[in-house]
């Protein structure tokens, strides 16, 4: 995610909160349009299944989501009431887990509402680390459906990774996976993805889908053609990284996915396992 729209979301999302002696709260319907949910219907069904969250980490809803009545304003210049519900940064939080996360605002508030701090180079930082795991994730699941379809084309598990090993060739300017694992210091029982940057991981990603979809409409078949087309890809994406002075055999190794995943699990744990509830009713 860019810094300027993490520096837009960070802003909207502070304009939205509501101190209530002393506490952050946010209202359900600020969140709605946050989350860019145009249902006030639909969103509700995402409040249910946060407060199930809730009630599962053996907090009190009641604590955390509270029915409030909202004064707004009517065309015709009058006032009504309508219902909305009083948040805190918990149940917020619990919120953004049980929505879309492909709406850019709630993959942006998992990271802002699970950190304590306001901190905009924090909250970079935390999403940065989360897209690289996501972009890891992405990749194993390219690879998983390249799989297959090489297997209805005449490629088996051996040939694969042939395949594979022929693309990171390409992609490293020559450097084989097995000398990319040495220079980048990578246990040679492990995948080379899990340490790199999330911008190589996308490159090999792009590669991969692009073979996966060439194999499918030009109907390749043979570990030597599939391989010439998986190489020719990998070229070509190491051409639009190196005009962008990017050569990714150059890149520093980065912290392994695996324990990456576990830190941020931990941290996330340690931040919302006492959440501050609402302020007392006077």
């Amino acid at each position: 995610m860019k810094k300027d729209i993490v520096s837009r979301l960070s802003k909207s999302f502070e304009e939205a909160v509501h101190i209530e002696q002393d506490i952050e709260c946010w209202l359900a319907r600020d969140l709605q349009i946050l989350f860019e949910y145009s249902s006030w219907e639909n969103f509700l069904h995402v409040i249910e299944k946060a407060k199930i969250a809730c009630k599962n980490s053996n907090s009190l809803i009641i604590n955390h989501f509270r029915d409030v009545m909202k004064m707004v304003n009517l065309g015709s210049g009058t006032q009504r009431e309508i219902p909305d519900i009083l948040l805190s940064r918990y149940a917020c939080y619990l919120i953004a887990q049980n929505g879309d996360s492909r709406k850019e605002p709630i993959a942006f508030a998992q990271s802002y509402f699970a950190l304590q701090t306001r901190k905009q180079e924090l909250l970079e930082k935390h999403i940065a680390m989360l897209e690289r795991i996501e972009a890891r994730h992405k990749l194993t699941q390219t690879e998983k459906e390249l799989t297959s379809v090489l297997y209805q084309h005449g490629v088996d598990d051996q040939g694969f990774a042939r395949i594979r090993s022929k693309g990171d060739q390409a992609l490293f300017g020559g450097n084989t996976t097995s000398e990319m694992k040495h220079q980048l210091g990578v246990p040679e029982n492990r995948a080379l993805a899990d340490f790199l940057p999330t911008i190589t991981i996308k490159a090999k990603d792009f590669a991969g889908e692009i073979t996966h979809f060439n194999v499918k409409k030009e109907n390749l078949r043979g570990e030597t053609r599939i391989a010439e087309e998986h190489v020719k890809n990998n070229h070509g994406v190491r051409r639009v990284l190196i005009e962008s002075n990017i050569h990714p055999e150059r890149l520093p190794v980065e912290e392994d996915v695996r324990k990456l995943e576990k830190r941020i699990k931990k941290e996330e744990e340690k931040l919302i396992e006492q959440p501050s509830a609402l302020p007392a009713v006077e």
